[in-house]
This record gives C-alpha cells, sequence and structure tokens, in this order.
C-alpha cells in the first residue's frame, strides 16, 4: 500500500517517529557555510597515500585558515575492486591503508626506523600495489608489538563491546579466508580486530582535532554492498539471492547521455520484508557507525530510497532493466529513530522523479546541485535555480575538473556559461566557486581539484570505468597560505565564514 503524498509541511506529516523538535535540530546543522571535497586518500602523505597522520592534521588546519566549515571525505571503508571506495568488502569497517605509521610509531608499536619509505612514494599519485607493499609488513610489526604488550589497550575492550555487531563477523571472515590460503586463521582473526582498533583511535584523534578547530567532517554512505562483503557473508538473508548464494538481480542505472548501456554495478538488492521484519535494525547500526565517524553523511544514490533499479542477474549490461519501488519512508523513520534526527544529504542525481523529489522534501533533506549541468537551457542545476535547502557543487568526484570540462564544452554550452558567470576559461575554476558560494543554497561544496585550478589529470573517478580512478593525490606545496587566505575572503564575501 503506498503512503500518501508527503510534499506539505514536514512537522504535519512525520510518521510519528521524527518530531518537530529533531527536525528543527536537523535544519540548524546547516546554517550558511562552505566545505571543500577531498578523499582521505588524496592528501599528500609520505607513504603513498593520505592517511590519518600529520598531513590529515596539517589539511584541518589549512581548512580553519580558510574558514571552511566542512571537509567532505569519500567512504573510508576497505576499497574493493578497482580501488574503488563504493565497491568495499564491508560497511562498517575503516581501509587500514589509512593507518598512520607515523602514529602507530608514536604509540610504541614501530621503530621509527621503518618509516622511510621509497622516494617514489612520497609523491605523485596513489599506486595501490606499492602502498601495500610497504605498508602491509609494517601493519604486521605494528601488530606483533602489540601482541608483545606494547602500546596503549586501556581502550581495547571498550572498542571490543562496543563494535562486536560488525567487528565479530570482520574477523571471522578474516579468519576463515586466512585458513582458506593455508594460514592461522587466529591469528588473522586479531589481527583484524587490532587494526580497526588502531583506525578507531586514530580517526577519533582526528575528529576531535577538527571540531576543536570549527572544522566538521562530511562522510559519504554507498547505498548499496559488494556481493562479497562482511555485509552478505554475515547476513546474507537481508538480500535478494538465490540457494546458491548468488544474485536474483543486480544493481545499477539505466541508460543516460554519459553511459548508453547505462550503468551496471552488480551488487545485489535488499530482501526489504527482511528488514521490515528485522526493524531494519542493519540499517540503524549502519547509521548509527557512520555518524560516529561524521557529522553528517551524504546518502550516495538516494533514489534508491524510493526505487531501485533491478538489472537480470545474466545482464551483460542495464539496458534491460526495470525500476522497483523500495519502502523509504519506513528507511528513514527507523534512521532517524536511531540517530535522534537525520543528518543526511540526499544525492537527488540522475534518473529523479517528482517522487524523489517528494520523499527528500518530506523529511527536509538537503539535494544536491552540480552546477556543470547548469549551463544547458531550462537546467535544474542553473546557479539561478538553486534553492537554499540545498548543497552546491561545481563539481562532484564523479565530474571532470572544471578544467578539463570546460576544454571539452561546445561553443554553445561555453556561451551560456559566459553569461551566466561572467567569466571564461581562464578563469573557469575560480569562477565555479564563486558562483557556487555565491549561490542561495546553505552549503556550498568545492572539490579541491577546482580550488586549485587543476585539469583533467587531476580528475578522481570516471563513471563506468574500471581503471584509473581514485587515484589523484595532492601536491604538499598546493595548500599555501595565499590559497586559504583567497577562500576566507570568498567566504567573507559570500556570508559563508563560520563563526569560530
Amino acid at each position: 500500500m503506498r503512503r500518501p503524498d508527503r510534499r506539505p509541511r514536514l512537522a504535519e506529516l512525520r510518521t510519528g517517529r521524527l518530531t518537530e523538535r529533531t527536525v528543527d535540530s536537523f535544519t540548524s546543522m546547516f546554517p550558511r557555510a562552505a566545505g571543500v571535497l577531498a578523499p582521505l586518500s588524496s592528501l599528500g602523505a609520505r607513504h603513498g597515500i593520505g592517511d590519518l597522520g600529520p598531513e590529515a592534521y596539517r589539511f584541518v588546519d589549512w581548512l580553519e585558515a580558510a574558514g571552511v566549515t566542512w571537509w567532505q571525505m569519500l567512504p573510508v571503508v576497505p576499497v574493493g575492486p578497482g580501488n574503488s571506495p563504493y565497491a568495499s568488502s564491508s560497511a562498517f569497517a575503516g581501509e587500514p591503508l589509512y593507518l598512520s605509521l607515523q602514529r602507530l610509531s608514536e604509540d610504541g608499536l614501530l621503530p621509527s626506523s621503518q618509516l622511510s619509505g621509497p622516494r617514489e612514494l612520497r609523491a605523485g599519485n596513489v599506486r595501490y600495489h606499492d602502498v601495500r607493499a610497504f605498508k602491509e609488513p609494517r601493519l604486521q610489526r605494528a601488530f606483533e608489538a602489540w601482541q608483545g604488550g606494547a602500546g596503549d589497550r586501556s581502550d581495547y575492550d571498550a572498542f571490543c563491546d562496543r563494535a562486536a555487531a560488525w567487528l565479530d563477523p570482520w574477523c571471522e571472515v578474516a579468519a576463515e579466508r586466512a585458513v582458506a590460503d593455508g594460514g592461522d586463521g587466529a591469528a588473522a582473526s586479531e589481527r583484524a580486530r587490532f587494526l580497526q582498533f588502531q583506525f578507531d583511535r586514530q580517526w577519533g584523534a582526528l575528529r576531535a582535532y577538527a571540531a576543536e578547530r570549527g572544522v566538521r567532517l562530511m562522510g559519504d554512505a554507498p547505498i548499496f554492498v559488494g556481493l562479497d562483503s562482511v555485509d552478505v557473508v554475515a547476513r546474507p538473508e537481508l538480500f535478494r539471492l538465490d540457494e546458491g548464494g548468488a544474485p536474483e538481480v543486480l544493481t545499477g542505472v539505466p541508460p543516460d547521455p554519459m553511459n548508453e548501456d547505462g550503468q551496471l554495478w552488480g551488487h545485489p538488492h535488499y530482501a526489504w520484508d527482511a528488514h521490515r521484519a528485522d526493524d531494519y535494525a542493519w540499517w540503524r547500526a549502519r547509521m548509527g557507525h557512520q555518524t560516529e565517524l561524521f557529522d553528517a553523511l551524504r546518502i550516495d544514490h538516494f533514489i534508491g530510497f524510493r526505487n531501485a533499479f533491478e538489472v537480470p542477474a545474466d545482464a551483460e549490461n542495464a539496458r534491460g532493466g526495470a525500476w522497483a519501488e523500495t519502502p523509504g519512508e519506513e528507511l528513514l523513520d527507523a534512521i532517524g529513530d536511531e540517530l535522534g534526527g537525520l543528518p543526511l544529504i540526499a544525492e537527488d542525481l540522475g534518473s529523479v522523479t517528482d517522487e524523489v523529489h517528494a520523499l527528500r522534501d518530506a523529511y527536509d533533506l538537503p539535494g544536491m546541485r552540480v552546477l556543470q549541468w547548469g549551463f544547458s537551457p531550462d537546467s535544474f542545476h542553473a546557479p539561478h535555480r538553486v534553492p537554499e535547502n540545498a548543497v552546491v557543487y561545481p563539481a562532484t568526484h564523479d565530474n571532470d575538473t572544471c578544467v578539463g570540462w570546460w576544454r571539452g564544452l561546445d561553443a554553445g554550452t561555453k556561451k551560456r556559461f559566459r553569461a551566466l558567470s561572467g567569466g571564461d576559461g581562464r578563469t573557469v575554476a575560480s569562477t565555479m566557486c564563486r558562483l557556487a558560494c555565491n549561490s542561495p543554497a546553505h552549503t556550498a561544496l568545492l572539490q579541491l581539484q577546482d580550488v586549485l585550478g587543476l585539469g583533467r589529470a587531476a580528475r578522481t573517478n570516471t563513471p563506468g570505468t574500471a581503471q584509473g580512478n581514485w587515484v589523484w593525490r595532492l601536491a604538499r606545496r598546493d595548500l599555501t597560505a595565499a590559497r586559504a587566505r583567497r577562500l576566507r575572503d570568498l567566504r567573507d564575501a559570500t556570508d559563508r565564514l563560520a563563526d569560530r
């Protein structure tokens, strides 16, 4: 049975769990402000990939100097095939590569002599194979030191108790896979537990440091999980699988102008009746865990809270798929009940319908506008059509950089860009950042590459491609005091300068 249209005032249409007070509390968390989108992996740490060490703290200092309120990251869960953070083996665990070896050394778990990495890891794009080859033996050495009694254990038992619902299955699967490879399952289980404890410690320290400096962390929650994820292995009844454990249907999105075959993601769909029978306990736990890490969350593919695209399990592409309804109101009610509000941003992009907009608006969630899509006639994303309750981006991690985007534009779009913005190709990145900050949207999020004015080689991800993504990394010299001052001046001029 379909629920009634929920577009009128939320306080009159709440389902009984979200009170007017919690709604007011949520909306107050988005005063007019600005942020920077930068994956943790993209920081210029010395060991080949951004991590939770000194460069993350330096980046927070730079954001503070620039008057920035939000640091938006991509998912920090274990990266999956193609090094994608959106194809993870867990919706809860942290990626061990993000652990700072220097922090482990300061905690007495790794000798300082182990911190001198190869020169080629110090700069340039992330080379995941080389990073793993360097960091894995050192993480193992830190674990062995821990087993020998080194390090601070004061919070270990509390962490294990608090995280048991997801941590125990994570460690059990690590043990099973180690045994299958001829290894010691018990040691693999304890090592997995140790690494997650260290991730929790290092993350908590960084988040506290950021909070002291007025910088809030924004996360990103993919709506689906991978077939080989611990979530599916531990709770197969929550997913639409056949008797052999294969997906009955696959996830994806339909064809669009950017992808004529659509996108076939290949994740299993949820068995919503099973989630409903369990009062959405897995979703409650998942979102609760994410808000232990972040101050707000972007829900990737928010469309899936209203309907999800189902592709036949044997399909080679997404052209033969169809939309099926999902229980978005029930799910959002359960999450809001668990969290005491909904600190969420709806990624309402793609095949958006009036029903998706109605669901977003019924819960007073900010949606997204992407200015690169705003210069075609009657565009939903046009700068002058951005509403107040929105998060506006010049570009997201799935877009080209603004400099690269400009070079690929046709003459007509360039003409509309000049007419709407007063800018041109020489200043396209700074013009787009200014348009975003000058918009009515309560939050403007600028991709770091656009703040730096970088070209196509710095693109984070190209949807529909499996190679060459998630590798761009910041050059340390680019975080200058002059750039911070210019950003601060822009935020001040557009009333986005945070009170600290």
